[in-house]
């Protein structure tokens, strides 16, 4: 029955008089219809009608006799027939339905179809009108009737009581390891605060806020635990708890020092006002180093490199910023190190800052948008106190600004200096106005710096002030600040030298002047450092030069001190030092190196660093003075070093293949020698020092006797080391008591170990058959020998993992995966065999040795570039790591017992100093010392002496090139010297902050029949054995942070659908029927759905898989939760369901996210993470600020809370269930947490869900398929039942009424209302027992696992998701069962729209081909194959919806052909033995073209299915392209009217001309790309082609190959006519029709929309995996992209 008036005033809006015609399906089976004005029942006869009273003056009645169904005597209508009614309910249709208003007649409906016992309803068959989507949404969209009974809106929580634990085991510790992962934190600044304690007392953190000290929250009860908010942990002592298991000290390494100077600029330093120390940039750390003990102290919290600092006057509050699109600013105060503020600008390349003298006003200068110069002011005045930092003004110029300062006597005054330009600005009523300085004929000038004259009073008027500026081409100013005036020009010129070629002299305008590039005004002088690295002294009338310096490079920067006694300076060439005034000394603070540092050795004796950079040197270090001893300089570029052990010697191999050898005493080359054709990759002595090796990129091996001066050569092995640079600089390990050797070689994949005597090989092992599920050969990286007693040799191998491998027998006897998430640089063990050094990316890693401990690892990031190498000192009381920069550790980890059987001979007094009761502080005071007291290092006062190499042939000394002493002073005279010639600028790499992580590695070893000596007893993060756990889909893309994503309203396309469901997450669909919001995900899209009308609203804002969602009660708010794009932590984002906004994304769970839940009154909001991560957060929904955090014994898969009792919430996990109280203490809430064990009458389970009953009662489920109910008063399990089979997921209970969905696919709907009159017995009920109490009252089989589900509150209706990525939606009042949203469960291939755009097809890797309505997303019709994969699909070329045809390719060799019209397959054809890899119909239907794995392309009848064509050119490489367009032919000289191509792995592209009618197919083109030899993991990038639409004789190309672009080959012309690159390999790309746009997806999971006129493109990065598949729509107005099983659809709207 429809109630036709309703249908068309709600999905239509428009009334009707009469009705005219009924169109119907087609395949309906309809016997009769009529219509009616009267709400007839057909299951009433009229006797029956009569004596109910139903009349027609009621508007109802009994269905007319000659239309009534026949029914039997004794049975009843109901059971032979079914009546569907549209609306279902009287009490939700309109008010202009067909309805009257009689409240008996409701009372005396309601009589006929209910009865005090519910009977079972029957199913309705799938085929029926049951299933029509317009009677879907009416059921699940129209509002419900509220509950009886509210639930009651808490507005205070009420005092709880202390919570006793009464089992020891029971007890919940805060871990070192949970707290650890809280935030990850520089080991340099880790604040902490600890009581005194034992150190075996099993402590518990607390937390407490910084500012308020050291908060006492402990109770009377031992047991108890309380956990309050924290940003940093302190220790207090318990002696009932747990002892946690984790590697300690923790941190085990702290940053001490670090040598470098520079990164995005070296033209910022700072004096402190006491003149005691400087403030300087190295990358993103900003160091504080005091001048007279060089002590650095670190700023921490820029994320790319610093490019500009400023102090205010009296240098307590530092402002900083940092370069990059997203520029940041953060203010810090100085004494204190902290962050006061940190604020984003619409801006990037941020390159100036400048203080006011109060602090109250900061300046900044950076490029908008679109490149012009923008001027920021921001109020700083209240920054100390906690206040706001708001703008003040801004303004965008087409001015180049190339620094700018505010007035020290006027905060709204500033004054900047560009090229061409020197400007006067003025803050004024909320606006940034400026008036130029009128220069006359200077007016071409590049003027690089200002300053004010300081005068003899801050009082002083400014028009009385002097502005100084400085220019390239040697000019000084001197401007008149009031009347905007030049006063004064001078300029720098070089000294004259005669010669008789000259015949004019140079003029003040003539002269090549010397740039200044730096200037600094004092109260008595001005100092300028120019580009002949002069720092100059001049009086103020700048009459003479009375003090110069000389430097090595160019000068950047100058600063006189507050004090004017110092002057600092800076070159470009990353130097930096200071002139004493007074006493005309000069003191280098620091030096560094201008490129990559690519290796290191350290002297532990004389306690050296020498290092290989990119930049062609090899400088030594003093590793406690931090001071540059030696410069070794050559036109050949080293790539590695290597100490001997115990003589002054070291050794550098270059990229030529040359090794050297250097005796630094007698600054004499030792030994020169070529044995190797590559780089070398390798070098390394023997810790005797009887033998030095050498490895080289093209597999030789070197042996060379130490013993003797000239380091004679021994052997020579070709062929035996893997060939390759990346193995580099450490790419040999000889083991401690010098007897084997060992490297990776001959191949990648084995590893050999050698007598490190004669380099006879004596084992070798295979590491990539070790793994044998492993879909790819593991290939070894990095290998290390341990200590000779343990017999071991790591291997760190491609896959991430660490191999332990017996040097003895070749077994394998531990393996850790997952060690970094990109592969392993550097590999490093400790000499007591207690700890192993890992480097991977940018991250070292600090491992216990035998893994035995929950928490394994302690990771550590600083370097802003991939580490070279890392490794210990030969002390073992530090670390050292170089990459972009060198950092230097203090390794805080060894003991007293374990430094006695130290190699170094220089443990002593530490072993003395460690003896006391201050452990740690002596520990702080003797790090990285040698017993000798520290020295400063003579300051030569001379130039740089060099060393006499006249005693060398020519060939040694042009090899050597020059090798020099560094001094620690430039030249200081007192007369003007000439110029020299400028040296290069550098430009120093970035750096990130230093921030510490601890994770919790899977020690899984394999092979363990191999395990003789290594036992596994520490605790690990072992995933559990449940599947409601969430664990992210596997994936080998990484999110390229670079992409330049549109600006909003801006984008050129807009996503228009989502077309799937993540069958992979958990609890990831929510529905609100009361409010009608419906929401799920999809990959890292939140899609909200409206079911009136079908469309989708899309929340972006993640970059991974959503594991789970979450809504509140009044539907108002969504949270979702996802991993960040670096994998290092979860992102909650919380959502306004009203406008999609993002309201809040809050991070706090190291790893995902398993479980989000809002209170029943929607004031808090909980998180709880993952099995890697155990921890339970509470927030609040207010200001979504963390109240409390607390970790859990184990992990958690199910969270909720209390319906009523506003305090209460429950979890359970593996370890059982937890018992959770809420407690405030004003602001703050506390959790007091009771673990309760599961039952012993389940056995040993998980428990994987729970779910409220009422407030005292709580179900929970098991994997086992128990349901256990428990008094959560008495916290006690009172009854248990077996539910199902397998494992239950999902638990729901509205009313007396619960649902269980599990594994086993099995949905089902139990009656538990007699729970609750059952008392709670000391014993839990049997399944026996409890049989009477449960009543099974529906059930329904799904087509997947039960991962989500939401009902409405009577149970009558809702929402069920399942893993193969459906939504049904259940009615358990007719039993039925319809599918809302349909997705594939496994990769989809390929994705084609129809060529009316009517429909699109997809087919899958699981065998199906599915075609959907394209207006509407819907699912038409699906083809399922079992136990194949389809692998591409094409549509036929037929014009009318009738002949409709899908053509698809299964790996089995087959292509099926199905009728749209019929739904059946019309003919199966199998014209390749192996899988097909691409199909397409020619542009007419008469043939079909496929091709195959072998690269064999097949010519087919779609008719008969006969092989008409086989065309052999491309055999032997697989086929990844078919395309066919209509043509002419004759343009190229070839009879045909259709073109079509293919294209292969093997980059080939043919082209050929066609006349399927004829029989005609001739080759008109083949291309053939070249590329290099692919030497990095996986496949190479698929290899491209397609005609481009607008141009057919066009064919656009991409693959693999020496650049990464895209290629435009005209068939006419016969060559590439035009190129694009792209930053990413191409993965796949389709051309639009219209405007020109090219679509491109790349493995880094960005789409890039291109208009290949101009190259201007956008990128979008709504995909969270690799993209496989691009179309455009034939019209261009639609796209679809395909990552994994994602298919988003987007609307084109044009670049």
């Amino acid at each position: 029955m429809l109630d036709l008036q309703y249908t068309l005033s709600v999905y239509l809006n428009r009334r009707y008089s009469y009705l005219k015609s009924v169109k119907l399906c087609a395949n309906l089976a309809v016997k009769n219809m009529f219509t009616s004005d009267l709400l007839l029942d057909p299951g009433v006869s009229f006797s029956e009608a009569k004596l109910m009273g139903l009349a027609c003056s009621q508007g109802t009645g009994a269905i007319p006799r000659d239309m009534a169904f026949p029914v039997p005597k004794g049975s009843s209508w109901h059971d032979l027939y079914d009546c569907i009614r549209f609306p279902s309910e009287g009490t939700k249709l309109p008010f202009d339905s067909i309805q009257k208003g009689d409240p008996k007649q409701d009372a005396r409906l309601a009589s006929i179809h209910r009865s005090t016992i519910r009977e079972e309803t029957r199913c309705v068959s799938l085929s029926k009108p049951v299933q029509d989507r317009v009677s879907l949404i009416q059921q699940i969209t129209t509002p419900k009737s509220h509950p009886r009974n509210p639930p009651p809106v808490v507005t205070s929580i009420p005092e709880l009581g202390v919570v006793s634990m009464h089992q020891k085991e029971d007890l919940l510790c805060h871990n070192d390891d949970q707290l650890q992962q809280e935030s990850t934190c520089s080991s340099s600044h880790q604040v902490t605060s600890r009581l005194p304690c034992d150190a075996d007392d099993g402590g518990v953190h607390v937390f407490a806020h910084p500012e308020d000290g050291l908060g006492k929250h402990w109770e009377e009860s031992e047991e108890e635990l309380v956990c309050t908010p924290v940003p940093h942990p302190v220790r207090l002592s318990s002696s009932k708890c747990t002892k946690q298991q984790k590697l300690l000290p923790d941190p085990i390494l702290r940053l001490s020092r670090i040598i470098g100077f520079g990164g995005a600029t070296t033209k910022c330093a700072l004096w402190t006002k006491s003149g005691d120390a400087v403030v300087y940039p190295c990358h993103a750390i900003i160091v504080s180093m005091k001048i007279s003990s060089k002590q650095q102290r670190f700023f921490i919290g820029h994320t790319d490199k610093v490019s500009a600092l400023a102090f205010n006057g009296n240098t307590t509050v530092l402002a900083s910023a940092q370069t990059g699109n997203h520029s940041v600013v953060r203010v810090w105060n100085y004494h204190k190190g902290n962050c006061l503020a940190m604020f984003r600008l619409h801006a990037h390349s941020l390159s100036s800052l400048s203080f006011s003298y109060s602090g109250g006003i900061l300046c900044g200068v950076g490029k908008d948008s679109h490149s012009k110069t923008m001027v920021i002011v921001w109020n700083t005045l209240n920054i100390s106190k906690g206040g706001e930092v708001t703008t003040l003004a801004k303004a965008h110029t087409d001015v180049d600004i190339h620094t700018m300062k505010v007035a020290f006597f006027d905060d709204t005054r500033m004054v900047s200096c560009g090229r061409d330009n020197i400007r006067l600005w003025r803050v004024r009523n909320g606006t940034l106005r400026s008036c130029p300085v009128n220069l006359g004929e200077y007016h071409s000038l590049d003027f690089t710096d200002v300053a004010f004259e300081e005068g003899n009073s801050f009082y002083q008027h400014h028009d009385d002030r002097t502005l100084f500026a400085s220019s390239r081409s040697g000019h000084i100013f001197e401007i008149d600040y009031s009347r905007v005036v030049i006063k004064n020009v001078r300029r720098l010129l070089p000294a004259q030298q005669q010669h008789v070629d000259r015949r004019e002299k140079w003029t003040f305008n003539t002269a090549p002047g010397i740039a200044i590039n730096s200037l600094s005004v004092s109260s008595s002088f001005c100092a300028t450092g120019s580009e002949d690295g002069f720092l100059r002294l001049w009086p103020l009338d700048f009459s003479a030069v009375f003090l110069e310096a000389e430097h090595e490079g160019p000068l950047s920067l100058v600063s006189v001190s507050s004090d004017s006694l110092q002057v600092l300076a800076a070159t470009s060439t990353g130097n930096l030092g200071f002139l004493d005034v007074s006493s005309r000394g000069y003191n280098t603070l620091m030096r560094s190196h201008t490129d990559n540092v690519l290796g290191f050795s350290v002297d532990g004796i004389r306690r050296h660093l020498t290092t290989a950079s990119s930049d062609g040197t090899v400088r030594i270090w003093n590793m406690d003075s931090l001071q540059q001893l030696y410069d070794f300089v050559s036109e050949d570029s080293p790539c590695s070093v290597a100490f001997h052990p115990s003589e002054q010697v070291f050794s550098c191999g270059f990229s030529s293949g040359i090794v050297r050898v250097f005796d630094i005493s007698s600054a004499k080359l030792l030994a020169e020698h070529k044995q190797h054709r590559g780089e070398v990759i390798g070098l390394a002595f023997s810790p005797d020092g009887d033998f030095m090796y050498s490895a080289g990129s093209h597999g030789s091996l070197a042996l060379y006797n130490s013993f003797e001066e000239e380091y004679s050569v021994v052997r020579v092995v070709c062929n035996v080391v893997a060939q390759g640079t990346e193995r580099a600089p450490d790419a040999l390990t000889v083991s401690s008591d010098s007897c084997c050797l060992a490297f990776v070689g001959p191949s990648e994949y084995i590893v050999t170990i050698a007598d490190a005597r004669s380099l006879d090989e004596l084992l070798h092992v295979d590491v990539s058959v070790l793994d044998v599920e492993s879909l790819h050969l593991d290939s070894a990286l990095k290998v290390c020998f341990s200590p000779a007693s343990t017999e071991h040799l790591l291997v760190a191998t491609s896959a991430n993992k660490i191999l332990w491998v017996s040097t003895k027998t070749g077994r394998l006897l531990r393996e850790v995966p997952k060690v970094h998430k990109h592969r392993c640089s550097s590999l490093a063990v400790s000499d007591d065999s207690r700890f192993v050094l890992t480097a991977g990316h940018n991250a070292v890693k600090v491992w216990d040795y035998n893994m035995q401990l929950g928490v394994n690892s302690q990771m550590f990031i600083g370097h802003s570039q991939p580490i070279h190498q890392v490794s210990f000192t030969p002390d073992q009381l530090g670390v050292v790591s170089v990459g972009d920069t060198i950092f230097l550790w203090d390794f805080l980890a060894h003991p007293v017992d374990s430094l006695k059987d130290s190699r170094s001979p220089f443990t002593e007094s530490y072993i003395s100093a460690a003896k006391s009761v201050q452990l740690e502080a002596e520990l702080h005071r003797v790090r990285l010392s040698n017993g000798m007291p520290r020295q400063a290092a003579p300051l030569p006062s001379s130039p740089p002496p060099q060393l006499d190499v006249s005693t060398m042939d020519k060939v040694e000394q042009g090899a050597l090139g020059s090798l020099s002493l560094c001094d620690d002073a430039p030249t200081i005279t007192t007369v003007p010297v000439p110029v020299t010639g400028p040296a290069s600028f550098t430009n120093p790499r970035p750096a990130v902050s230093f921030l510490k992580v601890t994770e919790m590695i899977n020690v899984s070893p394999l092979n363990t029949s191999n395990l003789d000596t290594v036992e596994f007893k520490g605790k690990t993060p072992v995933r559990p054995d449940c599947y409601k756990h969430f664990f992210p889909r596997f994936k080998t893309s990484t999110l390229d942070q670079a992409a330049v994503t549109p600006q909003p309203g801006e984008e050129g396309i807009k996503l228009k659908a989502v077309i799937g469901y993540n069958g992979n997450g958990r609890g990831n669909m929510v529905w609100s029927p009361d409010q009608g919001l419906f929401a799920y995900s999809c990959g890292c899209v939140v899609v909200v759905e409206y079911l009136h009308t079908g469309c989708q609203r899309h929340l972006q804002g993640h970059s991974e898989e959503i594991s789970c969602l979450a809504v509140t009660n009044d539907a108002q708010t969504v949270a979702s939760a996802a991993r960040d794009s670096n994998g290092s932590r979860s992102l909650i984002c919380i959502w306004d369901v009203q406008t999609g906004a993002c309201r809040k994304t809050v991070s706090y769970h190291k790893g995902g996210v398993q479980s989000l839940t809002f209170s029943r009154d929607d004031r808090f909001f909980l998180s709880v993470g993952d099995f890697s991560d155990t921890e339970m957060a509470l927030w609040s929904t207010k200001t979504f600020q963390m109240l409390s955090s607390v970790s859990l014994s184990g992990p958690v898969h199910d969270a909720a809370f209390s319906p009523s009792a506003a305090s209460q919430l429950a979890c359970v996990g593996s370890q059982g269930v937890y018992f959770c109280l809420m407690h405030n203490h004003g602001l703050d809430v506390d959790l007091k947490v009771q673990r309760v064990r599961a039952p012993a009458e389940v056995g040993d389970v998980e428990l994987t869900a729970l779910c409220y009953h009422t407030d005292s009662l709580l179900f929970t489920a098991t994997n086992r398929g128990h349901v256990c109910v428990w008094d959560v008063e008495t916290q006690h399990c009172f009854m248990t039942w077996e539910a199902d089979e397998g494992e239950i997921g999902v638990l729901l209970c509205r009313g007396n009424r619960l649902l269980t969905g599990s594994n086993t696919r099995w949905l089902r709907l139990w009656g538990v209302e007699a729970i609750q009159g059952v008392k709670p017995q000391g014993k839990v009920s049997s399944q026996e027992d409890s049989g009477t109490m449960v009543v099974l009252e529906q059930e329904i089989m799904l087509d997947g696992t039960t991962i989500s589900a939401a009902f409405d509150n009577t149970m009558d209706m809702g929402i069920v998701g399942t893993t193969v990525g459906t939504l049904w939606y259940i009615n358990w009042s007719d039993g039925s069962s319809i599918r809302l949203v349909s997705g594939h469960k496994t990769k989809v291939n390929d994705v084609v729209f129809s060529s009316d755009e009517s429909h699109f097809v997809t087919c899958s890797e699981d065998g199906s081909v599915r075609v959907w309505s394209a207006p509407s997303t819907e699912l038409v019709v699906q083809f399922q194959v079992l136990n194949q994969s389809s692998n591409c699909v094409c549509w036929s070329p037929a014009a009318d919806k009738e002949n409709a045809c899908v053509a698809a390719g299964y790996s089995d060799g087959t292509l099926r052909i199905f009728r749209l019209s019929s739904s059946e397959m019309e003919i199966k054809l199998h014209p390749h033995h192996v899988a097909v890899t691409a199909v397409q119909y020619s542009t007419d239907g008469h043939v079909i073209l496929s091709a195959g794995q072998n690269g064999l392309v097949a010519v087919s009848s779609p008719v008969n299915g006969a092989t008409l064509r086989v065309i052999r050119d491309h055999k032997g490489a697989p086929i990844t392209t078919i395309q066919c367009v209509n043509e002419q032919c004759k343009n190229f000289g070839l009879e045909g009217n259709e073109m079509w191509l293919a294209t292969s792995a093997d980059r080939r592209v043919s082209v050929w001309a066609a006349d399927w009618l004829k029989d005609k197919c001739d080759l008109l083109d083949w291309l053939t790309f070249p590329a290099p030899a692919y030497l990095e993991d996986g496949t190479p990038p698929p290899t491209l082609a397609a005609f481009c639409p607008s141009d057919p004789s066009l064919v656009v190309y991409t693959g693999y190959g020496v650049e990464k672009e895209l290629s435009f080959y005209s068939l006419t012309k016969k060559q590439i006519i035009k190129k694009i690159a792209v930053p990413h390999w191409v993965t796949c790309f389709s051309l639009s029709s219209k405007s020109q746009l090219i679509a491109v997806g790349s493995k880094e999971r960005v789409l890039k929309l291109i208009k290949s006129t101009n190259g201007k493109f956008q990128d979008f990065l709504q995909h969270s995996d690799s993209l496989q598949t691009c179309h455009f729509s034939p019209s261009g107005a639609l796209l679809f992209t395909v990552a994994y099983n994602e298919i988003l659809l987007w609307e084109v709207q044009g670049l």
